[in-house]
Formats: C-alpha cells, structure tokens, sequence
C-alpha cells in the first residue's frame, strides 16, 4: 500500500460565474448618447387664491373632522385633491357640496401641504 498520488488541482475561475454581459462592457463607448435630459420647471404649482381650514364637530356623533372650503375648485379637481391630501395625511375623507372633509384633526398639518399643492393663502379658524 502506497501513497496515492495526488490530483493535480484545477486553476480556479477568475469569477464566481459565467457574465454573458462582459463582452458588451468593451462596446459601451461605441454606443450611442442617449436623450438630453428634461429641463427643471421652478414654476410654484398654480392653486386657489385662497382656502380656509376649521375643525367641526356639530352633527357627527362627536367625531372631529377638519373641513377645507372655500377652494373654488371643479368637481374633478376636487376629487383629485381629495386623494392627495389623504394620502399625505394618512387619513379617510370624502367631498360634501364644494368642501372637502378629513377625518380628525389637521389644522397643523394641512396648512403646509394646501401651500405646496399652489394656494396663495391658508386661513385656519
């Protein structure tokens, strides 16, 4: 019984795996520059004129609701700002004639949001 002789050990892979995307790597310069990109509008976003936030709670079973008026916005676009403004404010609401109703109280964080979406001026009684 002898030693056995041993195997001679294969050289090990330069990379863990086969890239079939290194040869593209060589041709990148050859290809060519792609669309300049958009121009950055610093325009504020156009809104109401004006907006008044109150809180209420006069026939709603006690509930605290902070109601929007006073936007002078179409119908679409109430709806539209509606979504917006829930979804920033992690909360339900609905439209009710031209006013928009969020559940609870907003008053301190609606004003900041209602500035950003373009109104001019934010009045909270």
């Amino acid at each position: 019984m002898g030693k056995r002789d041993k195997k001679p050990e294969a050289p090990a892979p330069a990379a863990p795996f086969h890239n079939p995307f290194a040869s593209l790597a060589l041709d990148r310069e050859a290809l060519p520059a792609g669309p300049p990109p958009a121009p950055v509008k610093d325009e504020p976003a156009k809104g109401p004129a004006r907006a008044v936030v109150r809180m209420e709670r006069k026939g709603r079973g006690g509930k605290e609701v902070t109601v929007v008026e006073q936007l002078g916005l179409p119908e679409a676009e109430r709806e539209k700002w509606l979504k917006a403004l829930k979804g920033a404010l992690g909360c339900g609401g609905t439209v009710e004639e031209d006013t928009l109703v969020l559940q609870g109280d907003q008053r301190e964080r609606l004003p900041a949001l209602l500035e950003a979406r373009g109104v001019r001026r934010v009045t909270v009684g």
